[in-house]
């Protein structure tokens, strides 16, 4: 049979790695851990490489070019040293200490965050249950009182009423019924985490961190641990990955805001005799306020962005059009449903600026 170009890559791979062996081989016995690599795996089979080693009469000291030179990885050592752990050993040995520490986290996780089922499962019964002309009224009551725009209110009423024409509207009061609550936890928790931050410079050095990683952390990875920890038809599942990927901006951006506040106010606060409580309650959180409130902004539109990969595991709401235009090849749901999402972020948006918008006046006045 003629020699085939294929045959000659495959024999030029396996050279390769034997002269890695090599290399790394004589590492290992100048550190005098030969013993320790022949230790494993001795009554086992022979590897290819060690046949092929044996047929070409291939040395230990077999030469390897600079420009072949492999790096000193897990498996690059593992051909050398049996006994050296390969990288699939470290992911392994992960998944392993997760889950056999999976029951103990439930028995404190699942008390700990039932009750975002409840407002979750909750909101969503309210919101689909109460007929249309009393839930559409009640949203545009809610943005006359925080926003005073008519103009802002007749677009809102254009655009839920374009969503409802469309048959989309039970998806729609589905997205903001999960963003509502989700949001509002934000902001309950991560309000009083950036005070304690502007407070504390240790606070600050320690949440920086944990505060990056979630900021960076790819979205999808948000959904790996929690689908281990919960089963994919509790609420919570969906309510935590938002929340965690959401609850950043508010918390950097109240720290930010309160250490931002002028030190003469400061000053002229501690010369009234005020307490720190009053100083944070009467001074630093109302002039902080339109950098909170900008912090909610962000939280809002991250909560919205985050459904949308939320309905990979059960979230209810628009994204699931999407989902379903993505697997379905469904080019029509996919778009009118991104452009759902669109829409109900705008709207999102311009009801928090012009809230803010109206605290700033409302300061300077």
């Amino acid at each position: 049979m003629p020699f085939r170009f294929s045959d000659r890559s495959a024999c030029q791979t396996l050279n390769g790695s034997i002269n890695t062996m090599a290399v790394y081989d004589s590492v290992f016995s100048s550190l005098g851990l030969k013993d320790w690599c022949d230790s494993n795996g001795q009554d086992g089979p022979m590897s290819m490489a060690d046949l092929m080693n044996q047929n070409t009469g291939a040395e230990d000291g077999a030469p390897v070019s600079a420009w072949d030179f492999p790096f000193p990885s897990m498996d690059a050592l593992n051909d050398a040293c049996g006994s050296f752990p390969q990288s699939r050993d470290l992911t392994k040995g992960l998944e392993e200490g997760f889950l056999g520490a999976k029951d103990s986290m439930s028995i404190v996780l699942d008390p700990l965050t039932q009750p975002l089922s409840w407002m979750l499962d909750g909101t969503l019964y309210a919101m689909l249950s109460t007929p249309w002309w009393i839930v559409i009224p009640l949203l545009l009551f809610v943005v006359k009182l925080v926003t005073q725009s008519w103009k802002l209110v007749a677009f809102v009423g254009v655009c839920l009423g374009g969503l409802a024409f469309i048959d989309h509207y039970e998806y729609a009061m589905q997205t903001l019924s999960i963003i509502f609550v989700c949001a509002f936890i934000c902001v309950i928790l991560g309000v009083p985490i950036g005070i304690a931050m502007s407070r504390s410079d240790t606070m600050q050095r320690l949440t920086v961190p944990v505060l990056d990683m979630l900021q960076t952390l790819p979205p999808f990875v948000y959904l790996i641990p929690l689908i281990f920890l919960f089963s994919v038809t509790e609420s919570k599942l969906y309510g935590i990955a938002i929340i965690l990927y959401a609850i950043v901006p508010v918390i950097r951006l109240t720290n930010l805001g309160i250490r931002l506040v002028d030190k003469d106010i400061i000053e002229a606060a501690n010369a009234f005799g005020m307490t720190d409580r009053q100083k944070l309650y009467k001074v630093q959180v109302p002039l902080a306020l339109p950098n909170i409130m900008a912090g909610v902004n962000q939280t809002i539109m991250m909560s919205l962005a985050m459904v949308v990969i939320a309905s990979l595991v059960s979230a209810p709401g628009l994204g699931v059009l999407v989902l379903r235009g993505i697997r379905n090849l469904e080019l029509g749901v996919g778009l009118v449903a991104g452009l759902g999402i669109v829409v109900l972020a705008v709207i999102l948006d311009r009801v928090t600026k012009a809230s803010l918008a109206r605290i700033d006046s409302s300061r300077k006045d």
